[in-house]
């Protein structure tokens, strides 16, 4: 159920797309490129075997069909439809290297096979990272006069992401992963952290085994851990009144951690809108909120329209003024409710009277007609961090950065770099408020098993604007009763109200990120209290 907060397709598009690539495979009445009538017969029980599919499982008889199209082949090793079939078998298997070797020695065999097989060579050269030979066989199917305009203008991609590639690979950036630790990975997935202002407390969606969980016996929970000097401690679910038997997960902190925003999905078809007891949705993905009041989080509540609506909402991220909310939408389909397409950027704004924008999509710089996902808008206020395989990268997910202009534009996305992006996909990347450090999600060899959290120092060029972050507490002076006070950080050069934030209404704590080189005021008001200071300098 990962796919709820984490439309991960890696390779997906490649094996759906390969599926029609075995264009040498006879049909009915055809001649085959052998005249060995044992080793024709045994490739017609490959296909009889691969056009199986089991009624429960969806799945094909994979091993049916291999071990008959290798039997073929002993009886005839020319015989190009058994090469083919034994492609397809390997890309349904995921194993591209495989698929290519296949597909090399069938091209090599044949006298007569379709342009278009330069294309899904192509294909599946660009998704094991082999930019040379990608970009060669691109270049190869761009030159027939009767290209097919789909498959020109990826092949257009392929080149420019290819030559990316190549240069990325031989200017590589600095990069060490850490992984967080057995206090914060385990066997099972761990993946989308948030943290504090003050880097202090982590946010993570962890998928668990559970019994009682809605129709799979597995679920996705949110967990939290602190930090302890330079190691996190054993993490715990959040909240029993956040997490549920349902899914929570892609949770993003306010900035002083008073309110978590996270995804929840209905379960069952849809029309359902099954989102767990006590909870209403708008139809497949929601974003709702909790709000914690001293250590307790109160019941979580729908974000609701114009935020949520019958798409895909998911992955948000919340500006550390508490004042701007960033989320993708993705379009849905009947009976596609956990793959949506179309996924942008979307940024809505809390108004006046309190209520929420209705969101815009971000602009073509930032969206495109590719995937975005993973968005952090970080505590600077002026730097973007997203996922996106539609910006010239290393082929698939890579992360990308944007920084807000004089203007209030975003700027031309940044690449983060090899080895950070690699030709598989690059998600759930956070950026910690001082801007050193990243988090990502990475079930890379060595770790705790299967997705397990990483951190990593990011290179300088690749860094937020610096900011550092104000925290403390709101109390009478003489009862030390902790007060909810509304406090203002006014921009003493400009005049006007940089911050505006409310202490926790349980035990009066606050944190604020702030950028440096800046000098406030800062202005305190409760029901009978008045505070007012010039003396905070970010400097």
């Amino acid at each position: 159920m990962k796919a709820n907060f984490y439309n991960n397709t890696l390779g997906l598009v490649i094996v759906m797309l390969l599926i029609t690539s075995c264009k040498l495979t006879a049909q009915p009445g055809m001649s085959y490129s052998t005249k060995n009538k044992k080793a024709i017969k045994l490739y017609e029980a490959s296909r009889t075997c691969y056009g199986e599919v089991n009624a429960k499982t969806g799945r094909r008889s994979l091993s049916c069909a291999e071990e008959n199209a290798r039997k073929a082949l002993e009886k005839d090793s020319s015989f190009t439809e058994a090469y083919a079939m034994l492609s397809q078998i390997s890309i349904d298997k995921g194993e591209f290297k495989v698929a290519i070797m296949y597909k090399q020695k069938m091209m090599q065999l044949s006298q007569n096979f379709s342009s278009s097989e330069y294309f899904y060579l192509a294909s599946l050269q660009m998704a094991i990272g082999d930019y040379e030979g990608a970009k060669k066989n691109a270049n190869r199917y761009s030159q027939n006069r009767n290209a097919n305009p789909n498959f020109l203008e990826k092949c257009r991609k392929y080149i420019t992401n290819a030559n990316f590639g190549i240069h990325a690979i031989q200017n590589p950036v600095e990069f060490t992963p850490v992984n967080l630790g057995p206090n914060v990975n385990t066997e099972r997935p761990e993946y989308f952290p948030s943290l504090t202002a003050d880097d202090q407390t982590l946010l993570f969606t962890r998928d668990i085994i559970d019994a009682t969980a809605v129709g799979a016996g597995h679920q996705e929970d949110i967990w939290i851990s602190q930090k302890n000097g330079d190691q996190w401690d054993l993490s715990n679910p959040i909240s029993k009144s956040v997490n549920s038997i349902y899914n929570e997960g892609a949770p993003t902190f306010s900035a002083d951690g008073r309110y978590v925003i996270f995804v929840g999905c209905e379960f069952g078809e849809r029309g359902d809108f099954e989102y767990g007891e006590g909870r209403t949705g708008k139809g497949s993905c929601d974003l709702f909120a909790s709000e914690k009041e001293g250590s307790n989080w109160s019941k979580p509540f729908n974000m609701g329209a114009p935020i949520n609506t019958g798409n895909w909402e998911s992955q948000p991220s919340f500006s550390s003024d508490g004042k701007t909310l960033y989320f993708i939408r993705g379009k849905v389909r009947y009976k596609q409710r956990r793959n949506p397409g179309e996924q942008d950027i979307y940024m809505t704004q809390i108004q006046d009277d309190g209520t929420w924008s209705i969101p815009e999509r971000l602009s073509d710089k930032i969206n495109t007609p590719g995937r975005e996902e993973s968005v952090q808008i970080h505590p600077d206020g002026q730097t973007l961090y997203f996922s996106s395989d539609g910006h010239p990268g290393m082929g698939s997910l890579d992360i990308y950065l944007s920084r807000l202009d004089e203007s209030g534009e975003w700027g031309k996305p940044e690449n983060l770099g090899y080895p950070i992006n690699t030709f598989k996909d690059e998600n759930s990347t956070l950026v910690s408020s001082s801007g050193e450090f990243a988090y990502f999600a990475s079930n890379r060899d060595g770790g705790m098993g299967s997705l397990d959290l990483y951190s990593f120092v990011l290179p300088e060029n690749r860094r937020p604007v610096k900011t550092t972050f104000m925290k403390g507490k709101v109390y009478d002076k003489e009862t030390n009763k902790p007060l909810a006070a509304d406090f203002q950080l006014i921009d003493l050069k400009t005049g006007t109200m940089f911050k505006r934030a409310v202490a926790n209404r349980g035990n009066g704590e606050f944190i604020v990120a702030l950028p440096i080189n800046k000098d406030f005021a800062l202005i305190a008001e409760h029901d009978g209290y008045f505070f007012y200071s010039e003396n905070y300098s970010m400097g």
